[in-house]
């Protein structure tokens, strides 16, 4: 246990310092401009970059709950390493234990037996109708005593180093609140494009009670004070002027004071007409209720751009590998932000070919030219075990915004 202690104090001693470097501030301004449209570049920001597979992600500790706080600080540390525009906050977020998940049901994986595989889900939802008996309608239930143990005890370990934030946000939020990643998995992704044709009526009964419930459980975390400045969210950085800035401990937050993502992957294949009737109307409420929206995580949204046009508070549009960077362009304009998404096979996951990232990056770049946009890298699966390519393609990419 001592061991435990003395490894996550040490990583507590350095993440803090990294957080307290005066640069912070430099991207948090940078961020906020990006979000006003008068960033001077883009800013880059690294999302995923397959730490498990590198020699750093590496643990020593034996209590779970310590090994579990060492993770997340090596994966900082390694994330600071990179050199991007992300901002490192000052705090570590412990995450409240819910009484109230997943509908009220189980949801079984299946999973592979290789370190990061695919898993197969058991759908809850065999018949549509089902959903009528097995699913629960949700609350915001917090296990205060799992709660406080966790909390007690990172600060106990780190917290006279380390700020400890509890963030007691919603469970149904994020990915948990967009309807659609649920949907995916309660229902699956064939079966429920099959009843947009054969059972609509029913299908869109489900919509409006998970939207129901999604609103239900923020509404609760709302007015009980829970929503916390640290719950703010966009896939990149959350500074933006108007909005309150991530900070540890400051709850009784309005969502119209916090950024709010929601995304629709399971959509993908989807008509634009078809998502706006049985996804998006169903978001928007949910969407509304926040100071700023960001949409799309790794769907192509090339046709939907018009659709997304009706949230009347969305900032962020993704651009994903898959979807067409000057079609999407053209119909984003300056309108929003465009956080432009180039494939990570491209640029770090087989091989390591700055020709191949200058042609990409400059391509799109130039099709983006007088447009809002950050470039994100995520989804990165695998670096071939090369803890330094990431860092590089950072470099590089730096150099080819600054010759543009």
């Amino acid at each position: 246990m001592n061991n435990d202690l003395n490894i996550l104090r040490d990583l507590a001693k350095q993440y803090a310092a990294v957080a307290a470097d005066p640069v912070m501030d430099e991207r948090r301004e940078l961020w906020r401009d990006l979000h006003d449209f008068k960033a001077p570049r883009p800013p880059i920001h690294v999302r995923q970059y397959a730490f498990s597979e590198l020699p750093q992600s590496e643990c020593h500790g034996e209590d779970p709950f310590h090994r579990e706080l060492e993770f997340m600080l090596r994966d900082l540390l390694y994330a600071a390493s990179i050199g991007d525009d992300t901002v490192f906050e000052p705090y570590l977020s412990v995450r409240a234990v819910f009484d109230d998940m997943d509908w009220g049901v189980q949801i079984d994986k299946q999973h592979t037996d290789d370190i990061g595989g695919s898993f197969k889900v058991d759908y809850v939802l065999r018949e549509l109708e089902e959903w009528r008996e097995k699913l629960r309608a949700p609350h915001h239930r917090i296990d205060e005593a799992a709660t406080a143990e966790r909390y007690e005890r990172a600060g106990e370990a780190i917290g006279d180093i380390l700020t400890i934030d509890l963030n007691r946000a919603p469970y149904y939020m994020h990915w948990h609140g967009d309807i659609s990643s649920d949907l995916g998995l309660l229902r699956g992704m064939e079966n429920f494009m099959i009843d947009m044709l054969e059972d609509p009526e029913e299908l869109h009964a489900l919509l409006a009670f998970m939207r129901d419930g999604v609103l239900r459980v923020q509404q609760e975390a709302e007015d009980a004070g829970d929503w916390g400045a640290s719950a703010t969210l966009n896939q990149a950085s959350p500074y933006a002027r108007g909005l309150v800035d991530p900070a540890p401990n400051r709850r009784g937050m309005k969502r119209s004071e916090l950024f709010g993502f929601v995304a629709a992957q399971e959509f993908t294949m989807v008509s634009p007409e078809m998502q706006d009737e049985f996804l998006i109307q169903y978001q928007l409420p949910i969407m509304e209720q926040f100071g700023l929206t960001a949409y799309g995580c790794c769907e192509d949204l090339t046709r939907k751009i018009d659709i997304l046009r009706r949230i009347p508070n969305l900032r962020r549009i993704a651009v994903t590998p898959f979807a067409d960077v000057a079609r999407c362009a053209e119909q984003i304009g300056t309108d929003y932000v465009m956080s432009y998404r180039p494939s990570p096979a491209d640029m770090v996951a087989y091989g390591y070919n700055e020709e191949r990232i200058r042609k990409v990056i400059t391509r799109d770049l130039e099709i983006c030219r007088g447009l809002h946009l950050d470039i994100t890298l995520k989804d990165v699966e695998t670096v071939e075990k090369d803890p330094g390519r990431v860092r590089k393609w950072v470099a590089y990419t730096r150099t080819i915004i600054e010759k543009m």
